[in-house]
């Protein structure tokens, strides 16, 4: 394909994609292969064409969508910067940065001294590293194409005291760490689908990137800051399947004469070879300051039992956990299955359930 240079074809869900490695020689054009409105990005010419592939339904056409930018080494994406997610494929935006403590179980700690661990339980003694994440938007068009690889909806709320609905999600919002990032520019002054964009960012054609912070934007952060934060993120890999999680706090209901806090963790899988392997089982072990240690077995994840391969090598998912005390660990293991039907278990890295001593009253959906 003529005008073509250094392109990597991916596969997200059933779509077919490709991106160029951007480098030194500067911005690639970044196209998309549309129908029906669905645009999943691909980067190429600009000349429109028709292509083949084993992974695309015929008679597709790439349209142009942006041109990539060479990705940030040093330094923070601004709030507006329209990306490509290097894993999982969808387009998105930034809304603001975060400011994560990552403690990677990777990492052996060699100094003598105590290190920092929150988990405060296995072997391995970690200190924790500042990593930057995203909270992002992510574009409507390609939730569909997703869904099976990534939840659309793992942003939770807890509803108010007066609530008969105990979670409530935001659609379309997600944490991206900074390598994941693939910046890309537009000339669309609405170039990502969602019915936040325009309530949050205002097009600038003066700013680089064009979409700066609307004051309802930077309310939303302030007012809902305590149950979107990211501050720890976990980090472990064994037998080349690397388990990240990151707890969030939600918030303490009472029920029936008692406290019962509530978090939400967020968990990636992704294999690192080119292996397939398929997860059977976990096994989690969840320990409450109330002196109670509790054990959960059962199949897969959220009724699913993933394959991670080349093709689709990670899996994203949300899950929720009480206790009747103000904090906790949770620890455990992922059982895999390989194809000649032996089975090996994959770490999940200690972390800690820590409660807001100032806790407000969480926020009910959309806090304005």
């Amino acid at each position: 394909m003529a005008g073509c240079v250094a392109r990597r074809a991916l596969t997200v869900g059933s779509r077919w994609w490709s991106r160029s490695l951007t480098g030194a020689r500067g911005p690639r054009p970044l196209c998309a292969a549309g129908g029906a409105g669905t645009f999943p990005p691909v980067a190429t010419t600009t000349t429109r064409r028709h292509l083949s592939s084993r992974n695309r339904p015929e008679g597709k056409v790439l349209e142009t969508v942006g041109v990539f930018e060479v990705p940030k080494q040093n330094g923070k994406y601004e709030t507006g910067q329209l990306f490509l997610h290097s894993v999982f494929g969808y387009r998105g935006v930034v809304l603001f940065p975060w400011q994560a403590r990552l403690y990677d179980r990777d990492v052996a700690s060699v100094a003598p001294e105590k290190a920092e661990n929150p988990a405060g339980h296995g072997s391995k003694e970690v200190k924790g590293k500042t990593h930057t994440y995203y909270q992002v938007l992510i574009d409507a068009r390609d939730c569909p194409h997703i869904s099976q690889r990534s939840q659309t909806e793992a942003v939770t709320f807890l509803a108010n005291h007066d609530d008969s609905r105990a979670l409530y999600a935001i659609p379309g919002l997600d944490y991206v760490s900074h390598e994941d990032i693939l910046p890309y520019t537009s000339t669309d002054q609405v170039p990502i689908q969602h019915e936040l964009f325009e309530r949050f960012l205002l097009y600038d054609q003066t700013k680089a990137p064009p979409f700066v912070a609307r004051e309802t934007l930077r309310a939303w952060q302030e007012k809902n800051h305590p149950w979107l934060e990211l501050s720890d993120v976990h980090r472990e890999t064994t037998e080349n399947i690397r388990v990240t999680v990151i707890p969030f706090y939600m918030g303490m209901r009472e029920a029936q004469n008692s406290h019962v806090y509530w978090w939400r963790y967020c968990i990636r899988l992704e294999n690192l070879d080119s292996d397939v392997v398929q997860l059977r089982e976990r096994h989690w072990r969840i320990f409450s300051l109330s002196g109670t240690l509790e054990t959960v077995r059962g199949r897969g994840v959220v009724g699913r039992e993933p394959v991670l391969s080349k093709e689709q090598p990670a899996f994203q998912y949300s899950s929720h956990v009480s206790l009747q005390a103000s904090s906790g660990h949770m620890w455990g293991t992922f059982r895999f299955e390989r194809p000649d039907g032996s089975h090996f278990d994959v770490r999940i890295p200690p972390f800690s359930l820590e409660s807001n001593k100032d806790e407000k009253t969480p926020p009910s959906g959309l806090h304005w």
